[in-house]
């Protein structure tokens, strides 16, 4: 059974079932509490000492790190957003000097500088943990084989994966992105059990493996990783039935870390949240003040164990709620909802807030629609528009003229009671929307900035 160490550490529990390290992910609440206040102001104290943004932050708000006590002084601790990290670019953040650095990852800075992450190697050595963790939920120990087609690289997810597999004792195969032929081919003959990639390429190689003659059963992968992009419940459903998989959620960024900061276990009943070394909040984004269990609101996060680069209270864009209820699987950590939404990725039009996910779970539902997509958001005059395009299979294009009119005005119906705004929605061949091998691009706003 794992153990709690003199310095806080948790000793691997290699034979928890579906747990890594079952001592510390079943944790009495009380006692976790406990933990996170320690190893927060062991956080404040690294991040006062050796970054002099959070040391004039402490300042400015009249506090020490040690006078955090308990949880109600949290509120009192200033916010980090994405901003502070690339105003500090490069490695302003950072709390060690080079020579302990062993790896930094950086974000892809396709609007400014990008936001760079830095590891000792205790901080890579806590992250393999995490995903050994994440993987574990799923059901995998040793024996089994991952097919790793996330991108190696500066992307934090590849080499995150990579190491949380070997961690556990798995097999890992870096099979990186694309080359979709390939992946089944080496799927099938090296007989993998697992798979780790986004949900949209899941569903690229369930519709491959389709185009191929390979039904479910022909795959011998059982479970899939998927995260990096925000999904619904309804294309977990359309992964699951096209790969014969158990598709589980799993959530992180770069400025955590990376992977590893939530994971569904296979109850899938809310992302479970590393809380021993996480702190975790939900704040109206507004107000920025704490907002009830269940409630949706921007998620905050503060790392409680990287050595590297401490983040407080950073606020992640991601729109989410969280929940504390007892999980089957027997984890005390509090679950994170799938996120429906980034404050920063919220469409207003109109005046109405439209996030992309509730377009994608009115879609879902809809057995005719692939499940391909895009969102275009344009400017007539001073009225902004939007149109869906949306795949239909080769049954649907081969009805009427008439038919195909009704059935876009069903769907149109159907997403004005969710969205409460008009859109139009647009009919497309199969495989005529571009496919993505990482990140699906699902929004294009046209509109003048």
């Amino acid at each position: 059974m794992s153990v709690v160490a003199p310095d806080g550490a948790i000793a691997p529990d290699r034979a928890g079932g579906n747990h890594w390290q079952q001592a510390a992910e079943t944790m009495p609440v009380e006692l976790l509490r406990d933990t996170q206040m320690e190893r927060l102001r062991a956080t404040l104290r690294n991040a006062a000492d050796n970054v002099p943004f959070y040391r004039h932050r402490l300042d400015e708000a009249g506090l020490a790190p040690d006078d955090v006590t308990c949880h109600s002084d949290f509120g009192s601790l200033p916010f980090t957003t994405k901003g502070d990290l690339r105003d500090h670019y490069p490695f302003g953040m950072f709390a060690v000097p080079r020579e302990r650095m062993v790896r930094v990852h950086a974000s892809s800075g396709t609007t400014g500088n990008p936001t760079t992450v830095g590891y000792t190697a205790g901080d890579i050595d806590l992250w393999a943990d995490l995903i050994a963790r994440t993987l574990a939920a799923g059901g995998m120990k040793p024996g089994d084989m991952l097919q790793n087609a996330y991108g190696y690289g500066l992307f934090t997810g590849g080499l995150g994966l990579h190491y949380g597999c070997e961690r556990l004792g798995a097999t890992i195969l870096p099979i990186s992105g694309g080359n979709t032929d390939r992946q089944l081919k080496l799927m099938r003959d090296f007989g993998v059990t697992a798979l780790s990639c986004t949900p949209s390429y899941a569903l690229h190689l369930a519709e491959a493996a389709r185009d191929r003659g390979l039904r479910p059963a022909d795959l011998p992968i059982r479970v899939g990783f998927h995260g990096a992009e925000p999904w619904t419940n309804e294309m977990r459903r359309q992964i699951e039935d096209g790969l014969g998989v158990d598709a589980l959620d799993i959530y992180g960024l770069s400025e955590m870390g990376g992977p590893g900061v939530a994971f569904e276990c296979r109850c899938k009943g809310g992302m479970h949240v590393n809380e021993d070394h996480y702190l975790v909040e939900i704040v109206d984004p507004e107000s920025l003040q704490p907002v009830p269990a269940g409630t949706v609101g921007e998620l905050v996060f503060t790392t409680l164990s990287r050595v590297a680069q401490p983040l407080i209270r950073y606020r992640t864009r991601d729109l989410c709620s969280l929940g504390a209820e007892p999980c089957d699987c027997g984890r005390t950590f509090a679950r994170m909802s799938k996120p429906v939404g980034r404050t920063d990725d919220m469409l207003i039009i109109r005046g109405v807030n439209v996030f992309p996910s509730q377009i994608e779970e009115v879609l879902m539902t809809i057995p005719q629609i692939e499940p391909h997509y895009q969102i275009l958001v344009d400017r007539k005059g001073h009225l902004d528009m939007v149109e869906v395009w949306i795949e239909v299979g080769e049954d649907v294009f081969g009805e009427t003229m008439g038919q195909l009119e009704k059935f876009e005005r069903s769907v149109q119906a159907r997403l004005y009671s969710v969205l409460s705004i008009q859109v139009q929605v647009k009919l497309k061949e199969p495989r005529t929307i571009a496919r993505s091998e990482g990140k699906a691009v699902r929004v294009i706003d046209k509109r003048p900035k």
